[in-house]
């Protein structure tokens, strides 16, 4: 008698268990289905966080995808003297192939970090804010990081402090295909479609007076001209 009770509670246990895990994943999937999706990016443009303003409580970060080549996943732009100048985080060979963002290794076979920072110096050491972030922006050029998700996430926690955004960077658990349009923006913030950008206020630019205002750059760009006042800007 006492076994069967025994075999009745413990067959209950698992039901239920059961029961409140299928519970807890569907709870998971409706939250990825109905909100904000938005690739992680380096250094991200400006138009990516006017674009997260409106999620700013409801978004997630995409982690499961496949890694997309010559995107901003790896790479921002800047203004050097010469005019748009790109930085690339390189990745190691083979990564490029069908394999998701969260696993993409960085290659450090050269120094490129050290690379980045020097042509960021040669960009900005002149702007108005350059000096007042540099201590703590020196350390994503001096730290190494193995992936590029994480280097990218903590950069991304770091940018969203400086503009004031008080958010939480939840990541999807799973790749979505189909989500709505409207909230998928994995494929949209993109140099060849800055029509999503076009209401960004122009804001002074060390070398505008040679090539005129540059829109959507890095956000350091932003950030290196206008400092705390950056977040009216977008």
């Amino acid at each position: 008698m006492i076994k069967s009770l025994k075999k009745r509670f413990l067959y209950k246990k698992s039901f239920f268990l059961s029961l409140f895990w299928r519970i807890e994943n569907a709870n998971i999937i409706y939250q990825m289905q109905s909100s904000a999706i938005f690739p992680l990016f380096y250094l991200p443009p400006v138009g990516y966080f006017s674009n997260l303003k409106a999620f700013e409580q409801d978004f997630l970060i995409e982690k499961e995808e496949h890694f997309v080549k010559q995107t901003y996943r790896n790479r921002a732009t800047v203004y050097s003297p010469n005019g748009p100048l790109d930085l690339i985080v390189p990745v190691m060979k083979g990564a490029k192939v069908h394999t998701k963002m969260k696993d993409i290794r960085i290659s450090n076979d050269f120094n490129w970090q050290r690379l980045h920072w020097k042509s960021l110096e040669s960009c900005y050491r002149n702007s108005a804010y350059f000096e007042y972030y540099e201590d703590e922006f020196y350390r994503f050029y001096e730290q190494r990081f193995e992936y590029l998700y994480d280097y990218n996430i903590e950069i991304m926690q770091w940018l969203l402090k400086q503009l004031k955004k008080n958010v939480t960077l939840d990541h999807t658990t799973e790749y979505l295909s189909g989500v709505d349009d409207e909230l998928d923006f994995r494929m949209k913030l993109s140099a060849k479609r800055l029509n999503l950008n076009q209401d960004l206020k122009p804001y002074f630019q060390v070398f505008d007076d040679r090539g005129g205002f540059i829109p959507n750059l890095s956000i350091v760009d932003l950030l290196f001209n206008q400092g705390p006042q950056s977040k009216l800007y977008i």
